[in-house]
């Protein structure tokens, strides 16, 4: 094929690999804006439900949004309310302990206290050549360099858990806003198809929106149960913090696949720590019955109705959801799957028949 003018194509085409080079940067730089878009867009299509259902309670919609989001922030109250004053007494517990030793004078002479321990505990150490190399280690440090690193490092993680916060507050109100005009969100979405194909495309977006919104529901029920049986059942095994235990069995299992199992581990290792081993051994053995149930009864009545999703593909999406956004991404990967599936089974293979 001949080119008529090579400037032009040559120009237009440098053109066009700019714009794309701009809309990729764009993207990158507006990406944490776009993830509390889409956290909140999940957020709210997870309580759509909730608000549906107070609506045919003959409820109007500003006051069932309000009544669900007013029931989030309670719940969430609640939570903070019960972790923080566990946290302040243990900090108080500390303080005093660690002022009873200074008081004491036990670490008047704290390189001395150290040297007795080392040789009581290990008899046979040469404590005093052990200690020569420490002071030698100790010389060839940069103290400076390091305190220097030590200050930015604490500066970054304040900057960090500020810009949580913020995150979080963003995220909360985009969320009562999505929240209160779904509908209307919906509506303008709908009305950008074609009116001979809208019927079909609002039937399959009601079907990926409540997927989604079920699934959302299913997962926090999940969660809620491991939470209430783990905190009734720590009590009584006399496990150490058990309202904090139960918070962690709560938002654990919120992850999917691993969650219940990675939040039981933490919770068998706190209870070994801080309690005794045969307070960890049945807490052990409990959550091993309980995961079984959950797995093979539980689950499958609340998630069944949410998405239906084959297991190898749950396993997937949450791998892949995981690597490309983290612990969101794992979470958001599966409703997702399932909506890809919704249109496969709906779209694409009617279309394959039809040919």
């Amino acid at each position: 094929m001949r080119v008529h003018n090579p400037f032009r194509v040559a120009f237009v085409a440098t053109l066009g690999v700019g714009l794309g080079l701009v809309f990729i940067g764009s993207i990158q730089t507006l990406s944490t804006i776009l993830l509390y878009v889409g956290t909140a867009l999940f957020l709210s299509l997870g309580l759509d439900p909730v608000v549906a259902w107070l609506e045919r309670r003959k409820l109007p919609r500003w006051a069932a949004v309000l009544i669900t989001i007013l029931a989030v922030l309670a719940a969430f109250a609640g939570i903070i309310l019960m972790v923080i004053p566990i946290i302040v007494q243990q900090i108080g517990q500390l303080v005093v302990a660690i002022e009873e030793i200074v008081s004491s004078g036990a670490w008047d002479d704290p390189v001395g206290v150290i040297q007795n321990w080392l040789g009581d505990v290990f008899p046979a150490l040469n404590v005093d050549e052990l200690w020569g190399y420490i002071e030698d280690w100790y010389a060839g440090l940069d103290v400076g360099a390091i305190g220097g690193e030590i200050g930015s490092s604490i500066i970054a993680i304040g900057g960090s858990i500020l810009a949580g916060l913020a995150g979080a507050f963003i995220v909360l109100i985009l969320t009562i806003y999505f929240t209160a005009s779904t509908p209307s969100l919906k509506r303008s979405v709908y009305q950008l198809v074609p009116a001979s194909k809208r019927a079909r495309f609002i039937d399959l977006g009601e079907q990926i929106t409540d997927s989604v919104g079920h699934y959302v529901i299913g997962q926090l029920s999940l969660g809620v149960i491991n939470g209430v049986l783990s905190a009734i059942f720590l009590s009584i095994i006399s496990a150490p913090f058990p309202a904090v235990l139960a918070v962690i069995a709560f938002f654990f299992s919120l992850i999917p696949l691993v969650g219940t199992l990675t939040g039981s581990t933490i919770i068998v290792l706190i209870c070994l720590g801080l309690g005794s081993p045969t307070t960890a051994l049945i807490a052990a053995i409990y959550y091993l019955i309980y995961m079984q149930i959950e797995a093979y009864v539980i689950s499958p009545r609340i998630m069944g109705r949410a998405v239906a999703v084959p297991g190898a593909v749950v396993v997937i999406a949450a791998l892949a959801g995981g690597a490309l956004l983290g612990l969101l991404g794992a979470l958001v990967a599966i409703p997702v799957a399932a909506s890809l599936l919704i249109i496969y089974r709906q779209v694409v293979i009617p279309r394959q028949n039809e040919r």
